[in-house]
């Protein structure tokens, strides 16, 4: 299952507004940053076709300028 971190920078003064778009989205944890305009997004997903859909559906949030991907790996399912 791939689970993957991002930090999301919203356009000037959205933060809350993409906040909120983030996190009507399924498979997908925000968590706001304290002490700057900047949000972390965290997406775990049950296979690399959702994972691809979670990643669109956040990239066409309009509150968002930049998403930067930090980390990301993939747990294989036991068979």
């Amino acid at each position: 299952m791939p689970i993957k971190s991002y930090l999301a920078h919203p356009e000037e003064g959205q933060k809350k507004a993409l906040m909120e778009a983030l996190s009507k989205i399924d498979h997908c944890d925000v968590i706001p940053a304290e002490n700057k305009d900047l949000l972390i997004v965290v997406t775990d997903t049950d296979n690399k076709t959702d994972d691809e859909k979670v990643k669109e559906s956040i990239e066409a949030i309009e509150s968002l300028k930049l998403l930067a991907m930090v980390s990301g790996f993939n747990t294989p399912k036991n068979k």
